[in-house]
């Protein structure tokens, strides 16, 4: 591996980064960190199967339906976006249920519903307007790096589909890799 340095913007004090991928041969740059191999996509819909409400650890279903893409890029970006305004994707604690259901009772307190709720919108029942405020507080989307054919997060995250609809009903994602 080949090591560069770099000044901090912000301080002015010198950095040392590694670059992961380096090759011999760069086209009218040498000594740059460009790779000579030509980016690659790949994108794929998969449908998540309907949960309950809640917060659910979906990473090993997500790996099940990408994992022989995703092994084809050593580094790279994966996006995920759900195609859904009523459910989220977050990424958070991959071990411990608690936080899953600690997460689900915030969220709950925070978003009030039933007929006591301030809301308008109320057109498919009265947790359809909380499900569209808590899935634009999580967000409909994740980026997450690739490294070494391997989605690089730390050891307890995990993605989490966040179900906030009383009714089950399966989700699409649309996910894209891209990378060398």
């Amino acid at each position: 591996m080949q090591t560069f340095c770099s000044p901090c913007f912000a301080t002015r004090v010198p950095i040392r980064v590694k670059a992961l991928h380096t090759n011999q041969r760069t086209v009218n740059n040498p000594g740059s960190m460009a790779e000579t191999a030509a980016p690659r996509w790949a994108q794929k819909t998969i449908t998540l199967p309907p949960q309950k409400r809640g917060c659910h650890l979906v990473t090993s279903q997500i790996l099940k339906e990408i994992g022989q893409d995703l092994s084809g890029f050593k580094c790279g970006l994966a996006h995920f976006f759900l195609q859904h305004t009523s459910a989220s994707l977050t990424i958070n604690e991959n071990y411990d249920s608690d936080v899953r259901d600690d997460t689900e009772t915030f969220l709950n307190r925070v978003v009030p519903e039933g007929t006591s709720a301030p809301w308008k919108h109320t057109l498919e029942g009265p947790d359809d307007m909380p499900a569209h405020i808590k899935s634009s507080m999580f967000g409909c989307s994740l980026t997450v790096p690739i490294t070494n054919g391997k989605l690089n997060m730390g050891t307890w995250q995990g993605i989490w589909l966040c179900e906030h609809r009383d009714y089950p009903t399966s989700r699409r994602v649309v996910i894209t890799l891209n990378g060398i």
